[in-house]
């Protein structure tokens, strides 16, 4: 299942949307497991921030380099996406 990181300046309202999981793993920063594309996701992040609230969302492939988020949070990566490979 695609995994997707998404920051916003704002806490959302709601985090009710196309995804099975949306995960807080630090201040702004979000973990969202769908099966949507990404526009299905931003879009239904931004509805739910206010007007001028900034917002990222990137899709996640690879698993990526992490420290100080919250507990379970490599393991949950770990589970949606493909470990780097080690050069």
């Amino acid at each position: 299942m695609p995994a997707y990181l998404a920051w916003t300046a704002e806490p959302p309202e709601d985090l009710d949307g196309p995804w099975t999981e949306a995960r807080p793993v630090a201040p702004g920063l979000l973990l969202i497991d769908s099966t949507e594309h990404l526009s299905a996701v931003y879009h239904a992040l931004k509805w739910s921030l206010p007007d001028d609230a900034a917002l990222v969302v990137v899709p996640l492939h690879e698993t990526p380099k992490l420290r100080g988020l919250a507990p379970g949070t490599t393991t949950w990566l770990r589970e949606r996406t493909v470990p780097q490979q080690r050069t």
